[in-house]
């Protein structure tokens, strides 16, 4: 079950942030911030019999969208988690009136690249050192579509 966020969920995000992006995991900090500041940010958990499994951060800003998180526990891969996490975001996006979905990953995370190939995700530019520890990211676009025709714009 995909469901929002809560402070409840936080020991098993930093737990899975801490295993999986320990160069750069966000803090605690960043994902209450997340839930209770950021008016742009819709922050999802995918949880099975009271377990998180995975996590996802999408940002809404006007016509764009953003991935800005997305994970899933190791103990977990393979089972179809990151992919329907990556349905829920875009399903979000696109209910959102978003023109496009974009994402930054590390070069060398081929499993990530991978999965958002898989959804029409589409490589458009690199970001020289992106992260911390200085390896670059690929910065990678979904078109969504946007508004329908001009006639959805009221003024």
């Amino acid at each position: 079950m995909i469901r929002e966020m809560t402070r409840d969920d936080l020991p098993a995000v930093n737990e899975a942030e801490a295993d999986l992006f320990a160069s750069s995991p966000w803090p605690e900090e960043e994902f209450i911030y997340e839930m209770e500041s950021n008016p742009f940010s819709r922050l999802v958990v995918y949880e099975e019999n009271g377990t998180v499994l995975g996590y996802a951060d999408v940002w809404i800003t006007y016509e764009q969208a953003q991935l800005a998180n997305i994970a899933v526990l190791r103990n977990a891969w393979g089972r179809g988690i990151g992919s329907r996490l990556m349905e829920y975001c875009i399903d979000y996006a696109v209910k959102s009136g978003c023109e496009n979905l974009s994402l930054e990953v590390r070069v060398s995370n081929q499993r990530a690249i991978a999965l958002y190939e898989k959804y029409g995700f589409i490589k458009a530019a690199v970001r020289r050192n992106y992260y911390e520890d200085g390896e670059d990211a690929d910065l990678m676009i979904k078109p969504l579509g946007g508004l329908l025709d001009d006639s959805d714009i009221s003024y």
